[in-house]
C-alpha cells in the first residue's frame, strides 16, 4: 500500500485531477481487502487532519491546488492573527479579527487568500478549523452569582470563558482555575467551559508559577508505568555488559565534567591530550541514554511528548525521571558510565581537523568540576583552588589553548557571536525573588561551549555523508526583506554590510559586530541584527546553520534533556553496530519518523522557552514591586511608536510610555528606531543611557512602567492650542463669543468686547480674523488671544519677559543625519512653524507669539513679528525667506535648501490666493498625538469684503 507521503506527492502533481477513492484504489493497485480498509482509514485521517480535502463530488485533492492554505494560527492580543503555512516557501497570511471565526492561538486551520494589501502582504480568511490546539485554559475566576467568567492568563486568548453556575466547583472570585472548554467561541458568543481544577488564590505562594505551568500544558509528574520502567533500570554497570557490547574502555583517561554548581544531570564529559607530533586530541563523551530508554517504550513515549526539560525560575521539569537523569545516566564522578564518544584530532595553529572517530565507550570521570573553580584556576589563579586540583591544572590550561584556537577558527569562518547579558532570578523557599544576578560567560563556559560545538558539527557531517535518517539543528538565512531593512538601518550609522545581491555571508555580519564593539551603537545594531534573524529549529534535512556559519550541525550533546539528541543516539548506535549502515526496513521506518520528531521537538522547545520567559518576567516584576519610586540608570533597549523599553543593570526591562514623555511631542522615526522631539529635536534611540524612576508594576500582565527623572511638563514649553479659528470654532457652545478664542496652556482667555474679534485690550476690529495666541511662558495672564482684523488694526504689545523663549529650538540633530531647521538666535524674523490639524501655528522666536494660519484658499497671511499690519506682509515676503534670509540666493547653500537632492525640512511651496508657505516635516514623521482634530462641521467661510 502507498504511504501518506506518496499519496500527497501524487496529488500535488500538475497533471493530477481530483479522484474518488475507487479511482485512487485502482491507480495504486490495491486489491487485498485488509489493505483496502487500511487505505480508506488513511484517507479519512488525512481528510480530518486537513492534509487532503473531500470535494462535494466525493473526490480527493490537496488544499494548495484548491487555493487553500493549511497552517497554524498565531494569535495577537489585539484580536488579529497570522497563519503560519505548512508550506515553508509560502509567506505568512494576515487574518483580520473579523475573519477569525472562533479560532484560537495554535489551531490548525485551512484558510483562503482573500487580498493583498498595499505593502504586498497577503490577507486571508479562515475556511475551516482542522484541529483545536487549546482545550484547557488557565485564568482568574470572577463570580457573578448565577454565572461566572474566567479571564485567561494567555493574553492571546482575548475573550473570557463563560462558566455556568453549576460548574463553579466551589471556586470563588480571585482564584486561579483550570477550565476545560466545552464549546468554542462563534460570532459574538463567548467560549463556554467548566472548572476542572482550582489552583488557589492568585496571591498564594507558588500559585503564580503553577498557573504558568498549567497555561503551557507542562506535565508536573510522571505516569506510574513510566516511573515503573525507570525503576527497573540498574544502578551500576557490569563488566559483562561492557564486553558484550564491544565498548571501548576509556576508564584510564583523565576525563572531567564541567557544569554549574547546582547541576545534577551531568550528560557531557571532556578530555584533552597533546600528541607527540604537537596535535591536540579532544574527546567529547556523552551519556548513552538511548541504551536505557528503548524505542517505543513508555519512557520513550513520555520523553517524546515532553520534548525537552524545562528550566523555570524555582524548579526544573525534567524530560526523564530523576532515577535516570540524576542516576545511571548522569556522568557522576568516580563511577563507570556508558557513553557515546567523539574523538577529534586538530593541528595546532590552523585548528584543521585531521581525523575523527565516533564509537561507543565506557568512562569513569576523574572529577566533577564547576565553572567557578575552573575560572578561579585559569583566570584568578586562586592558590587554594589551584592546590586542591593541582593534578588537573595543566589539563585545564591545555583545554583553554585548544578552545581559544577553535573559537578563533570559528570566527575566521564567519560565525556570528552575540554577547547579550543573561541573568538568573534567585528566590527563597516561599518562591519570593530576593536577588537578580548576571550569568557569567567566563573562560570555563567558553571551553565547554567550543568543545560541544565542534563535536556537534563533526557528528552531523559524519552521518550526513553516511546518508542515514538523522535530525539536524538548522538556522536558515534571514529573509531578503529583513536583511535589507537591517542593512539600511546600519547604513544610517555609517556602517556598510557587504553582500552579493540579496544575500549576506555571516562573516560580514560578524565583521560588523567587531567594528561596533565598545561603541555607543553596539547595543542598537546587535539587537536589530538579532531581530532580523530567523529562529533555529530541528529538521530531518541538513540545511546548514547560518549563525554558526556551519554547513552541518546537529544536537548530539544533551540526550538527558533534549529528545532530538536521544533520537539520533539511537541511529548512531544502530549504525555503529551494523557496520556503518542501516537495514532496509529500519531505514524506511526511521526516515518516515524523523520529520515528525523534528517538528515535535521544535514545537516543544518553543513552549519551554515561552514558559521560562514567563516565569522570569513574573519574578522580575515581583522583585521590582518594592522598588516603586526608586531611581535607576538604564539603557534604551527598544523603541516603538508607543514608547521605549529601558533595561536596567540587573536586566529588568520596563516601558516608558509616549504619553509620559511630557517635555515635548515625540514622533517615532521607524528607519532610525528613534523618538524625536517635535519642538526640541531631542532624540531617544536604542543604546542611549537614561535615568528613570519605577512608576508602576502590573502583576497581572507582569509588566513594569518607568518614568523619566526630571521630566518637565509639556505645558510649560509649548502652547496647547484648543481652538484659534475666530468665531467659527468647532465648539460654539463652549466658546465665549465675546472673547474670540481660547488662550494657550496656562493662559487666560482674552476678556475682549464685541463679537467681531472683540477688544484684545485696545479694541481691534476683526473680519475673518487670523487669530494669534500669545504663549503664557509660566502660566501668567500675559497669554491672550489676539485677532488681526482684515483691514489692519492696532496690535497689542508683547511682554518683554517672554522674549527669546523659543531660541532653544536650534538644536542640531547630528547622530542620525537629521538636521533641524536653523533658527537665527535673536532675530525677530526667525521663525519655526508646526503643522497642526486645524491650523498652522507660527512661533516667532523673539516675540513669543503664536500665529495661526487658515487654509490657503482663504488667503491666509503670515505677518512678521514686528510688522505693522498684514498689508505690509507681501512686500516683506518678497525680500526675505521664512528663515529671515534674503531671497536673492546669495547666501550659502546647505542641506536644508534641497541642494543635495533631498526634500528640505522647511521646503517652500506656494499656497492659494495668499501664497502661504507650508513648512513640512520629514516623511517618516507623523502628526503629534495631541494635535487638535479638525471638526467635521468646520467649513471654510467666505472672506468678508472690506468696507469702503
Amino acid at each position: 500500500m502507498c504511504t501518506e507521503q506518496e499519496l500527497l506527492d501524487f496529488m500535488r502533481e500538475t497533471a493530477y485531477k481530483p479522484m474518488t477513492y475507487k479511482e485512487l484504489e485502482k491507480h495504486f493497485g490495491i486489491e487485498d481487502a485488509a489493505e483496502f480498509k487500511a487505505f480508506l482509514r488513511m484517507l479519512t485521517e488525512m481528510e480530518q487532519d486537513g492534509k487532503i480535502l473531500l470535494t462535494r463530488t466525493d473526490r480527493y485533492g490537496v488544499p494548495e491546488r484548491m487555493n487553500l492554505l493549511r497552517g497554524r494560527i498565531q494569535s495577537h492580543p489585539k484580536g488579529f492573527a497570522f497563519l503560519i503555512p505548512d508550506d515553508k516557501e509560502h509567506p505568512d497570511l494576515y487574518i483580520h479579527a473579523n475573519d477569525m471565526k472562533g479560532t484560537m492561538n495554535g489551531d490548525i486551520v485551512l484558510a483562503r487568500v482573500s487580498a493583498k494589501n498595499e505593502n504586498g502582504k497577503l490577507e486571508g480568511e479562515i475556511v475551516r478549523i482542522v484541529k483545536r490546539a487549546v482545550t484547557q485554559v488557565v485564568g482568574l475566576f470572577h463570580n457573578h452569582e448565577s454565572y461566572g467568567f474566567v479571564v485567561p492568563d494567555d493574553k492571546r486568548i482575548n475573550k473570557d470563558i463563560f462558566i455556568r453556575g453549576e460548574g463553579f466547583k466551589g471556586a470563588v472570585t480571585g482564584q486561579k482555575v483550570v477550565v476545560n472548554i466545552i464549546t468554542y467561541p462563534e460570532g459574538r458568543s463567548a467560549a463556554e467551559g467548566e472548572i476542572v481544577e482550582i489552583l488557589g488564590h492568585k496571591d498564594d505562594p507558588g500559585v503564580d508559577i503553577l498557573s504558568i505551568i498549567r497555561k503551557h500544558g507542562l506535565p508536573e509528574s510522571f505516569p506510574g508505568d513510566v516511573l515503573a520502567e525507570a525503576d527497573s533500570a540498574p544502578d551500576t554497570i557490569t563488566e559483562e555488559e561492557i564486553v558484550q557490547q564491544g565498548r571501548r574502555d576509556l576508564r584510564d583517561k583523565v576525563i572531567v565534567t564541567i557544569d554549574g554548581e547546582d547541576a545534577k544531570d551531568l550528560d557531557d564529559a571532556v578530555n584533552v591530550e597533546r600528541l607527540p607530533n604537537g596535535n591536540f586530541v579532544l574527546g567529547v563523551h556523552i551519556a548513552d541514554v538511548s541504551y536505557y530508554v528503548r524505542e517505543k517504550s513508555k519512557l520513550d513515549e513520555e520523553a517524546y511528548n515532553r520534548g525537552c526539560s524545562v528550566y523555570l525560575v524555582d524548579r526544573v521539569i525534567p524530560m526523564l525521571p530523576h532515577r535516570l537523569s540524576n542516576g545511571i545516566c548522569s556522568l557522576n564522578p568516580q563511577v563507570d558510565r556508558l557513553t557515546m564518544s567523539c574523538e577529534m584530532e586538530f593541528e595546532p595553529g590552523t585548528m584543521k581537523q585531521v581525523r575523527h572517530d565516533i564509537f561507543t565507550s565506557v568512562i569513569r570521570t576523574t572529577e566533577r568540576m564547576t565553572y567557578t573553580n575552573v575560572r578561579k584556576i585559569l583566570n584568578d589563579e586562586d592558590p587554594e583552588v589551584t592546590e586542591r586540583y593541582s593534578g588537573l591544572v595543566d589539563t585545564f590550561k591545555l583545554m583553554r589553548e585548544l578552545a581559544m584556537g577553535l573559537r578563533g577558527m570559528r570566527m575566521r569562518r564567519g560565525a556570528i557571536d552575540f554577547e547579550f547579558q543573561e541573568s538568573k532570578v534567585i528566590v527563597d523557599e516561599q518562591g519570593k525573588p530576593v536577588d537578580i544576578v548576571k550569568r557569567e560567560r567566563s573562560i570555563a563556559e567558553q571551553i565547554i561551549e567550543e568543545f560541544m560545538l565542534v563535536a556537534n558539527e563533526t557528528v552531523a557531517e559524519h552521518f550526513h555523508w553516511l546518508k542515514v535518517p538523522f535530525i539536524y539543528r538548522i538556522h536558515e538565512e534571514p529573509s531578503a526583506e529583513k536583511l535589507m531593512t537591517f542593512m539600511q538601518f546600519a547604513g544610517n550609522f555609517g556602517y556598510a554590510v557587504r553582500g552579493k545581491g540579496n544575500t549576506v555571508h555571516p562573516r560580514a555580519l560578524q565583521t560588523l559586530l567587531e567594528e561596533i564593539q565598545g561603541t555607543k551603537e553596539e547595543t542598537v545594531l546587535s539587537t536589530m541584527m538579532l531581530r532580523s534573524m530567523k529562529q533555529a529549529k530541528y529538521d530531518s534535512e541538513s540545511l546548514g546553520h547560518f549563525g554558526l556559519a556551519a554547513e552541518y550541525y546537529s544536537h548530539f550533546t544533551s540526550p538527558i534533556r533534549r529528545y532530538p539528541d536521544l533520537a539520533i543516539h539511537r541511529v548512531m548506535r544502530e549504525v555503529l553496530e551494523n557496520g556503518g549502515a542501516l537495514p532496509d526496513n529500519r531505514y524506511d521506518s526511521l526516515n518516515a519518523r524523523m520529520p515528525d520528531i523534528a517538528s515535535q521537538s521544535s514545537e516543544r522547545e518553543r513552549v519551554a522557552v515561552d514558559a521560562e520567559r514567563d516565569t522570569e518576567k513574573l519574578k522580575k516584576a515581583e522583585y521590582m514591586l518594592d522598588k516603586i519610586g526608586e531611581e535607576f540608570t538604564g539603557i534604551i533597549s527598544g523603541v516603538t511608536s508607543f514608547g521605549m523599553f529601558i533595561e536596567l543593570e540587573n536586566t529588568v526591562e520596563g516601558l516608558i510610555r509616549l504619553s509620559d514623555l511630557t517635555d515635548d511631542y515625540y514622533h517615532f522615526h521607524e528607519l532610525h528606531m528613534a523618538l524625536i522631539g517635535e519642538r526640541t529635536s531631542k532624540i531617544y534611540r536604542i543604546g542611549d543611557e537614561v535615568k528613570i524612576r519605577v512608576a508602576r508594576v502590573n502583576m497581572s500582565d507582569h509588566t513594569i512602567d518607568f518614568e523619566m527623572v526630571d521630566m518637565k511638563p509639556r505645558s510649560g514649553n509649548r502652547v496647547n492650542l484648543v481652538d484659534v479659528r475666530g468665531s467659527g470654532g468647532f465648539d460654539r457652545k463652549r466658546k465665549n463669543k465675546r472673547g474670540g478664542g481660547f488662550a494657550g496652556a496656562g493662559g487666560r482667555q482674552a476678556a475682549g468686547r464685541g463679537e467681531r474679534g472683540g477688544r484684545g485690550g485696545q479694541g481691534e476690529r476683526g473680519g475673518r480674523g487670523d487669530s494669534r495666541v500669545a504663549k503664557a511662558g509660566d502660566g501668567s495672564v500675559n497669554a491672550a488671544v489676539q485677532n488681526d482684523g482684515g483691514q489692519g488694526g492696532r496690535r497689542k504689545k508683547k511682554s518683554a519677559a517672554n522674549k527669546g523663549v523659543l531660541e532653544a529650538q536650534s538644536n542640531v540633530v547630528e547622530p542620525i543625519g537629521i538636521q533641524a531647521p536653523p533658527i537665527a538666535s535673536g532675530s525677530p524674523r526667525a521663525r519655526s512653524k508646526r503643522k497642526g490639524d486645524g491650523a498652522d501655528t507660527v512661533v516667532a522666536a523673539g516675540s513669543n507669539s503664536v500665529g495661526t494660519k487658515g487654509s490657503a484658499s482663504n488667503g491666509a497671511r503670515l505677518s512678521e513679528s514686528g510688522g505693522a499690519t498684514d498689508n505690509a506682509a507681501p512686500a516683506r515676503r518678497g525680500k526675505l525667506d521664512m528663515w529671515g534670509l534674503p531671497r536673492s540666493g546669495n547666501y550659502p547653500k546647505n542641506a536644508d535648501d534641497g541642494t543635495d537632492g533631498t526634500k528640505p525640512l522647511g521646503s517652500r511651496k506656494g499656497g492659494g490666493n495668499g501664497g502661504s508657505r507650508i513648512n513640512r516635516a520629514p516623511k517618516p514623521f507623523t502628526k503629534a498625538e495631541a494635535s487638535v482634530p479638525k471638526p467635521s462641521s468646520d467649513k471654510p467661510r467666505r472672506q468678508r469684503k472690506p468696507k469702503e
